[in-house]
């Protein structure tokens, strides 16, 4: 099979750049003012020129959305070894959800902060979404045990239909409970990056941690 010609390499290689120069435009200035003319008069391009790459600022966010969902559920994906112990698989991949936040804070603010003003996500990131949360409860799912039961016929379904996204064969209380210890990690991580333990958990790795183990136990995850 042919390989690409020296026309898509071209392509790959300028797509490559708007979106590195769209991340440091969303470190210095945040996704609300990101500008794609700005992007274009980086590389030296025409300002109708770069609409042939992405047809928006939207198009543009999206495409980095995207990115950041899928580089995530590869680390997510690699965190745990399927020998280790279901505490250790915790551990593991709640560490890897950490890391990778500190290491690309503006990506994680991204897919995990606040909304953008005028931008609705479209259809298409919610398969790297779902990349996400599969690999986070995939993780540990078949070992979480006494979870109460859950009240609602409403929210047992869409429980339900969560679980069958994910493709886990998991019950209604499982799924919650996986649920709410991703909204707690997620939410420990987001307080951290906001600088919101600055004066109290300075490094926070200590509080982290102890949350950490707070849900395993909630989980009822065993080494």
């Amino acid at each position: 099979m042919a390989g690409p010609t020296p026309r898509q390499l071209a392509r790959e290689e300028t797509l490559r750049r708007i979106k590195t120069l769209a991340l440091q435009q969303l470190a210095e200035s945040g996704a609300g003012e990101l500008s794609l003319r700005a992007i274009a008069r980086e590389l030296n391009l025409v300002s109708s020129a770069i609409y042939r790459y992405f047809a928006s600022r939207d198009e543009l966010i999206t495409a980095l959305i995207t990115d950041a969902y899928n580089d995530l559920a590869d680390v997510l994906e690699e965190a745990t070894g399927p020998r280790r112990s279901p505490q250790r698989r915790w551990r593991d991949v709640c560490g890897a959800l950490r890391d990778w936040a500190r290491e690309e804070p503006h990506r994680y603010g991204l897919i995990y902060g606040t909304s953008i003003p005028g931008y609705r996500a479209p259809q298409t990131t919610v398969e790297p979404a779902v990349r996400v949360y599969s690999a986070f409860c995939r993780s540990v799912a078949d070992w979480v045990d006494g979870q109460p039961e859950v009240h609602g016929r409403a929210l047992r379904g869409q429980l339900a239909q969560t679980a069958d996204a994910l493709a886990l064969e998991i019950d209604e209380p499982v799924m919650l409970a996986l649920l709410a210890a991703f909204g707690r990690i997620i939410g420990t991580i987001g307080l951290e990056l906001g600088g919101h333990f600055v004066g109290a958990f300075e490094p926070a790795d200590d509080l982290y941690e102890a949350v950490v183990e707070r849900e395993a136990g909630q989980l009822g995850l065993t080494d």
